[in-house]
């Protein structure tokens, strides 16, 4: 999503500082908006404060068992539990009742969970349900007590609890989720994997040739430099291969693309391989859209699938048949498709019979004012000429760590 000068986004739930630049407003984690999946949370080094013990306090998510994401023993998340375990709703957040839902995962994260009643009341019943189940997305309930038992409770959110959705909710699905789960195993689901980065960052990629793939520059760029070394998986044969080279925009600027919308085109990134994955499972072609379609994008069906946070992180789910909404002269293009955090860098193709081909990559979410935020792709134009010379060897940069 494009930020305002003011606003930066919510990918993580960490305090991130820059250095050698001025600090984000306070209110905002400076990557609230992105789609990718937050890094690991601490495992060490947290002072326990009362009931504060667990390694996930203070978050500003609750982190306990039954009600919240299962990650800290009972009774060990206090400041973040205490009122979904008494079951209590407040305004007590410094934010509350300013029009905006500031809770994680429903809003900016800006406010502990539980603590903006009013901005939140209508997406509170969203909080801590998943379709983190195996088997979600077929349409037949599965939880506990009100399905058939085959899912865990909380998990099966879209099959038995309705897959409409608040239209201002952060996790944006445009007022109803429409993903499915697809077989890893068939193109072009096979093009696609996940990319952990040195640093942890975790988001989609999809190869484009046999040993590159294509991904987002704030998947492997930080406020703390650039990780371009690590590990590409393939979505259905278990194998793996390592980036040795990457390439960026040189204008690509974490700090002034998480809080201006100066360089949304800029967030792309293409790496390397070292073993050419895609003679095996084949590749997407790249390409722009062309002038028919940048006069009727909403006319173009989309193919999307992501590692998405709320669907577990390590299947795939999809948006078939998606748009998009309008097409930019900055290299990037608002869209209708189902995206949310972990399907960062995640391709949008088009299918040409039996081709399919790669029209841009997902960024994060542009916030407009009074309006639905949009979910924002970069276009293809920003890299397609780069591609063969960088495949080729001929350009970018060792991915070190």
């Amino acid at each position: 999503m494009r930020i305002l000068a003011a606003i930066a986004t919510v990918a993580a739930c960490v305090t991130v500082s820059f250095a050698a630049a001025p600090q984000a407003p306070a209110r905002f984690d400076p990557r609230a908006y992105f789609h990718q999946v937050e890094p690991p949370k601490p495992t060490a080094g947290v002072t326990p404060v009362g009931n504060d013990s667990c390694a996930f306090a203070r978050n500003n998510d609750c982190d306990e068992p039954a009600i919240g994401s299962g990650l800290c023993p009972a009774n060990s998340d206090n400041t973040d539990c205490q009122r979904l375990r008494r079951d209590i709703e407040d305004d007590s957040c410094q934010w509350a009742n300013d029009g905006e839902c500031d809770e994680l995962r429903l809003g900016t994260g800006a406010c502990i969970q539980a603590t903006d009643a009013t901005d939140c009341a209508a997406m509170s019943w969203l909080r801590n349900l998943t379709d983190t189940c195996a088997t979600s997305f077929n349409d037949i309930c599965e939880e506990p007590g009100i399905g058939n038992g085959a899912c865990a409770a909380r998990t099966d959110r879209s099959d038995c609890h309705t897959r409409e959705r608040p239209m201002g909710i952060i996790d944006h699905f445009y007022g109803r989720d429409d993903r499915v789960r697809v077989d890893a195993g068939e193109a072009p689901w096979r093009f696609m994997g996940r990319f952990v980065s040195a640093a942890g960052q975790r988001c989609t990629a999809t190869l484009i040739a046999s040993n590159v793939i294509a991904t987002a520059a704030h998947c492997i760029v930080s406020d703390n430099g650039v990780h371009a070394a690590g590990v590409f998986t393939p979505s259905g044969n278990g194998q793996s291969a390592r980036a040795t080279a990457y390439l960026i925009s040189p204008a690509f600027n974490f700090y002034r693309f998480a809080t201006t919308s100066e360089l949304d085109g800029h967030d792309w990134a293409l790496l390397r391989l070292d073993r050419p994955l895609g003679d095996t499972l084949g590749h997407a072609e790249v390409r722009r859209f062309t002038t028919r379609e940048r006069s009727a994008p909403r006319g173009v069906n989309l193919l999307q699938a992501g590692y998405s946070w709320d669907t577990g992180g390590d299947l795939l789910s999809a948006h078939i048949d998606c748009h998009p909404i309008q097409i930019y002269d900055d290299a990037t293009f608002a869209h209708a498709c189902d995206t949310t955090l972990g399907d960062s860098g995640s391709a949008f193709l088009i299918r040409d019979g039996r081709r399919f081909q790669l029209v841009g990559v997902d960024s994060k979410y542009r916030p407009s004012p009074g309006a639905t935020p949009k979910s924002i792709g970069v276009s293809a134009a920003a890299f397609d000429r780069s591609v063969a010379d960088f495949a080729a060897g001929r350009t970018g940069l060792p991915a070190t760590r």
